[in-house]
């Protein structure tokens, strides 16, 4: 498939879920399905302000930021639930670490969306093949129905994924933008809000092209150097790079591996989980981040995927609690069946010197004790590389020998 991909050039995947609070809570509560349905604060009051709805609702002429009075009055049969943050947290968790099977170049936006570089990734197929996979597979296992957009950019990516909804995979081209973005009011263009709009229609720019042909002085004087950036990106010009590292309040941090041959044997996933958790403890440190949720993982040999976290009295960092609460959830939740991925990550990551800790007398010892030997193999793996030293359960390696950690080695080359 390796034709599929440009010689020169990104391949970005933009995927957006679609009203997603709203799918979320549906997927939790089958008897919503086919209902309008809105999340709003404070639903029982009739001046509360719908957070969202589903496309039922938008069909009725719901929206948001409307009150639950004006959405009743358009649609009495309407149903008004109140925002359930943590779970919505979990199942956008969920999404993305399936998203890092994918690839490990992977960058959430916000909680709903995110982007995905499948430049490396032409041996699982095509860009729109793996584009369908991604969908089909969000919505069947989690329910959350997506859009995507293909694009060489973040930009045009993000401008694709908006073109079709709900379920809707757009291919976005540079050679595309004069047909299909060019006479669009420059307020549709992404970045640009209402009052940067107003600025830009004091200089006679109302559409993208005008964006895309504006003299350079005069977006400057506007704008300053953002004026050049949107014109850029009028032109679909955007070089960000996707960046895996980009810590936000939706952030994992996690590594999966797919096996390249059946694990069945519970000591050699047991290895895997330690190894993975060792690189997702380095890389924590890294970012100086530490973690209240561990999750696991499980692909089976029949494409069956699970996910199963736990949350933690105290936020961690260290390789051997991340490896301890992981296995435990394999242990307690791994059927027997053979493993094609195992992956482990650790959720509602924070700033390390944010999360504040109380020690109990037996942990505050106990963590003692390990740190001399702790920071003796951080130095040594720091100097030699992540896997140069171990600890005990790593000795014997030689059943886990071939296991192919392709995305843990990528991750490592973009850091």
């Amino acid at each position: 498939m390796k034709s599929m991909y440009p010689k020169n050039g990104r391949v970005i995947l933009h995927v957006d879920a679609n009203a997603f609070y709203a799918s979320v809570e549906t997927a939790h509560d089958p008897s919503l399905e086919g209902k309008a349905l809105a999340i709003a604060v404070d639903p029982k009051e009739r001046r509360g302000i719908i957070v969202t709805c589903n496309y039922q609702a938008r069909s009725r002429g719901v929206y948001t930021t409307m009150t639950v009075w004006e959405a009743k009055r358009k649609c009495p049969e309407l149903i008004v639930r109140k925002p359930n943050f943590p779970l919505y947290r979990e199942v956008s968790a969920q999404m993305f670490e399936f998203l890092s099977t994918i690839s490990p170049l992977i960058e959430p936006a916000s909680i709903d969306e995110g982007y995905v570089d499948i430049t490396d990734c032409y041996e699982m197929g095509a860009p729109l093949d793996m584009a369908t996979y991604i969908q089909r597979e969000l919505l069947e296992q989690y329910k959350i129905p997506v859009s995507i957009g293909i694009a060489p950019n973040k930009f045009l990516a993000k401008t694709a994924s908006d073109m079709k909804k709900p379920l809707g995979i757009t291919v976005l081209r540079k050679r595309d933008i004069p047909s299909l973005l060019w006479a669009r009011p420059v307020s549709d263009m992404h970045g640009i809000g209402e009052k940067t709009a107003e600025k830009l229609s004091g200089i006679h720019i109302y559409t993208i092209e005008d964006l895309a042909k504006a003299d350079d002085a005069a977006l400057k004087s506007t704008l300053g150097v953002n004026g050049i950036r949107l014109k850029n990106r009028a032109n679909g010009i955007d070089d960000r790079q996707v960046d895996p590292e980009s810590i936000n309040q939706f952030k994992s941090i996690g590594n999966s591996t797919t096996l390249p041959a059946d694990v069945t044997d519970e000591h050699a996933a047991l290895e895997i989980i330690q190894r993975l958790s060792e690189t997702v403890s380095a890389r924590m440190k890294r970012k100086e981040v530490v973690s209240s949720t561990i999750q696991i993982m499980l692909k089976y040999s029949d494409r069956k995927l699970i996910t199963r976290s736990r949350s933690l009295h105290n936020p961690i960092v260290e390789s051997s609690a991340i490896f301890q609460s992981a296995a435990q959830l394999f242990t307690k939740n791994w059927n027997g069946d053979p493993l094609r991925l195992i992956g482990v990550t650790a959720m509602n990551v924070e700033v390390r010197n944010d999360a504040l800790k109380q020690l109990d007398l037996f942990s505050f010892e106990e963590e003692a004790k390990q740190e001399p030997l702790i920071q003796t193999m951080e130095k040594l793996n720091e100097k030699y590389g992540d896997n140069f030293i171990r600890r005990g359960f790593d000795r014997n390696t030689s059943r886990s020998k071939g296991i192919r950690d392709d995305i843990e080695n990528r991750f490592n080359k973009g850091k």
